[in-house]
């Protein structure tokens, strides 16, 4: 930050503000404190019959590996509401019977995933602009290979074994960046 939002002056300092335990951007002149916290990403498991709908991502970054719809919440959305806009707009797809099924904290990237299993309502879906192709994928034909995230690795590997065991708990755990490798803690 380089002006205050508040005031307008250039004053901005990164300093822990009296009663805080961290850094912030607090401006000089006004005191007013920035709060810059996590962002969440919504996204579903669209599912028709023993398949799944899964997109390949025409952005960056990752661009051209395989993800499940998703995305950023906006201001003003419910985490519902956001996984059924971000399956609508990656893959044209309607989803109905959201039930909150991972969610995975991202503190090296300031993310908190949380991930929906969903109904897909018909066939009728296409790339959106987002999204190079989008297919629905048994587990054997998932490109475990090609995906973009270990979020969706993750979600993705308790899913089908969830579903072998016929029951759908909530997968709670932290992906950590440590020394250029990636580490799961599920909680």
């Amino acid at each position: 930050m380089k002006f205050c939002s508040n005031c307008g002056t250039s004053g901005i300092e990164f300093k822990t503000p009296p009663g805080d335990n961290r850094a912030r951007h607090v401006c000089s002149e006004c005191d007013t404190i920035f709060y810059d916290n996590p962002r969440i990403v919504a996204g579903t498991i669209p599912v028709w019959e023993d398949r799944i709908l899964m997109c390949r991502r025409a952005i960056e970054p990752r661009r051209g590996f395989w993800t499940l719809p998703a995305g950023f919440m906006e201001n003003a959305e419910s985490s519902f509401d956001a996984a059924a806009r971000e399956t609508l707009e990656e893959a044209n797809a309607r989803v109905d019977r959201l039930a909150l099924y991972s969610v995975f904290n991202l503190p090296h990237v300031n993310q908190v995933y949380m991930m929906f299993r969903a109904r897909l309502l018909d066939l009728d879906f296409s790339a959106g602009e987002e999204s190079l192709e989008v297919a629905l994928l048994s587990e054997a034909e998932v490109p475990w290979s090609e995906l973009a995230f270990p979020t969706i690795q993750h979600t993705l590997e308790h899913f089908f074994s969830d579903r072998k065991a016929g029951r759908y708990p909530v997968r709670t755990g932290d992906i950590l960046r440590v020394d250029d490798a990636t580490l799961y803690r599920q909680r």
